[in-house]
């Protein structure tokens, strides 16, 4: 018999429609005018060069004096176009979640060593689809980036699953690098190398979307940025370590039916992963 499989949906899932009668007008307005940002427009064109000219380009000189990377030509390659004149590989990144910065970071080191994939990273939904403020913010911010949103209200919550559905499709049809927190929100506990449980989600979208997954372990950044960008220049910053590993191998649970038991042993996976770079991480730091 034929193991079933999460396919990626044939059509692009219709967010804005799917959110009548659970979002307010403002919110699929917001939403519909970021979906509407991956089109085949001039501005779906441009939004990649401003994130990596102008988004991506600052971070990386307010944390150039700090950060380690190590593994991240492995990462580059699985991006390269498999014949020449191709399209560019999509990519999943996972990665701990200590800051809000976290990606940001990773992927100004990753457009500065040549990356030009657009870059999605899903977002808690409030603020930045529930105001015309977060819409702008968006934008200034990382260009975007920010989609979809992930919902936590009870009466919003069904969108969730769309909203992943819509990061497969994009895997598929467009040339996008998704950054995801497996644990789902911020670790804000005193050890950096503890984890929080991981989220079944990340393992329905890698279930799904089936392109290469690389996961990434990240250390000593802040939230206060402004004393991250001092720290940076003045040199009294911590090191920021970022860790690349190996595409995760997944193919004995891709051919399992998709199930929430086979998501969450999927999700497990990617976090062990993540932990054993951690390790790895505190060697170094050492």
């Amino acid at each position: 018999m034929t193991p079933l499989v999460s396919p990626v949906p044939a059509e692009r899932p219709d967010l804005p429609e799917l959110a009548r009668g659970r979002l307010s007008f403002r919110e699929r307005a917001i939403l519909r005018l970021v979906r509407a940002s991956f089109g085949a427009g001039l501005l779906s064109r441009l939004l990649p060069l401003f994130q990596r000219g102008i988004g991506q380009s600052w971070i990386y000189h307010a944390t150039k004096n700090l950060c380690r990377v190590e593994g991240l030509e492995g990462v580059l390659s699985l991006m390269e176009p498999a014949v020449s004149g191709g399209a560019r590989r999509s990519i999943l990144l996972v990665a701990n979640h200590r800051s809000f910065f976290d990606l940001y970071v990773i992927t100004a080191r990753l457009t500065r060593a040549g990356m030009k994939n657009r870059m999605v990273f899903p977002v808690r939904s409030g603020f930045f689809y529930d105001r015309w403020l977060g819409l702008v913010v968006n934008f200034l911010m990382s260009f975007l980036a920010m989609y979809p949103p992930l919902f936590r209200e009870r009466r919003k919550a069904a969108l969730n699953l769309a909203c992943l559905d819509e990061l497969a499709w994009l895997l598929s049809n467009r040339e996008v690098f998704v950054g995801m927190h497996p644990e789902g929100t911020r670790n804000q506990g005193p050890d950096p190398y503890s984890l929080l449980p991981a989220r079944p989600g990340v393992g329905r979208l890698v279930h799904t979307a089936r392109v290469p997954v690389v996961p990434v372990f990240i250390n000593g950044l802040e939230n206060d940025i402004w004393r991250q960008i001092a720290g940076n220049f003045n040199g009294t910053g911590s090191p920021i370590n970022v860790i690349c590993g190996e595409p995760i191998d997944y193919d004995d649970l891709l051919a399992e039916p998709a199930s929430p038991r086979v998501f969450q042993q999927i999700a497990d996976r990617t976090l062990e992963h993540i932990g054993a770079l951690g390790e790895k991480e505190r060697a170094l730091r050492q």
